[in-house]
């Protein structure tokens, strides 16, 4: 079934085969879409295909590494610790 959603940068669709992408450009005078794939991968549509597709808007994954293969699953914690500014060194720190 053909979408009727207009495509939007930054929101995420879902095809009726199941692939997650996000719209991360729109070329309105070319008219061109360009869709990031969930592993990373990157595709230009025109808009006829877009308008053929059948998709369903979705909300963003709360899995940000899809596109990175080479992280680790304990790299993901090291998220949380915050940096602070006492931690922080310059170039210029070792001349003091």
């Amino acid at each position: 079934m053909p979408t009727d959603y207009a495509p939007e940068v930054g929101n995420w669709y879902k095809t009726a085969e199941g692939m997650s992408f996000e719209v991360i450009a729109v070329d309105e005078d070319e008219r061109i879409i360009e869709i990031q794939y969930f592993d990373g991968a990157v595709e230009e549509l025109d808009t006829e295909s877009w308008y053929e597709m059948d998709l369903s808007p979705r909300e963003p994954p709360e899995d940000w590494s899809g596109p990175f293969d080479d992280v680790e699953p304990g790299d993901l914690d090291e998220t949380e610790a915050a940096m602070h500014p006492h931690r922080w060194t310059g170039p210029l720190d070792s001349l003091d």
